[in-house]
């Protein structure tokens, strides 16, 4: 799977771990070489798969990359939905496409993880006593 380097999945997971420091939310990136179904509902599904529903705030976000299909969505769980609304993922969205577009994948990665960070930050500032509940590391199918 070439979508990315091996270079550039250490970048990503840097801008994972750096978004994560700020926040108690966690943050997951899945490349998937193709799938049949629609990119929102296959995201739906890598969630549970990843047991991303299962962090103690209910505050993860996926990125969901489907490599030859050109498909991409990026959902959060129930406690970051229901802050955020629907905007804040339409926008975020449209940063990280407007990079892939340009083939610019892991920089259009990274914008998006920093944007999805913020906002994790503003409603799941860091605790002292946070863990990390997810690894961050990128999930590959």
């Amino acid at each position: 799977m070439s979508f990315i380097s091996k270079e550039d999945e250490k970048k990503i997971i840097e801008a994972i771990t750096l978004a994560e420091k700020q926040t108690s939310g966690e943050i997951k990136v899945h490349i998937e070489s193709k799938t049949t179904k629609p990119p929102l509902e296959r995201a739906q599904e890598v969630f549970y798969e990843l047991g991303m529903m299962e962090t103690a705030a209910s505050n993860g976000v996926l990125f969901y990359v489907g490599i030859h299909d050109h498909s991409f969505a990026i959902i959060g769980d129930t406690g970051i939905d229901e802050k955020v609304g629907q905007n804040f993922w339409e926008s975020t969205k449209d940063i990280v496409i407007t990079h892939f577009k340009k083939k610019e994948y892991t920089q259009g990665l990274i914008h998006g993880i920093a944007e999805a960070g913020n906002a994790l930050k503003t409603y799941f500032p860091y605790q002292s006593d946070d863990i990390n509940e997810l690894s961050d590391e990128i999930s590959k199918s």
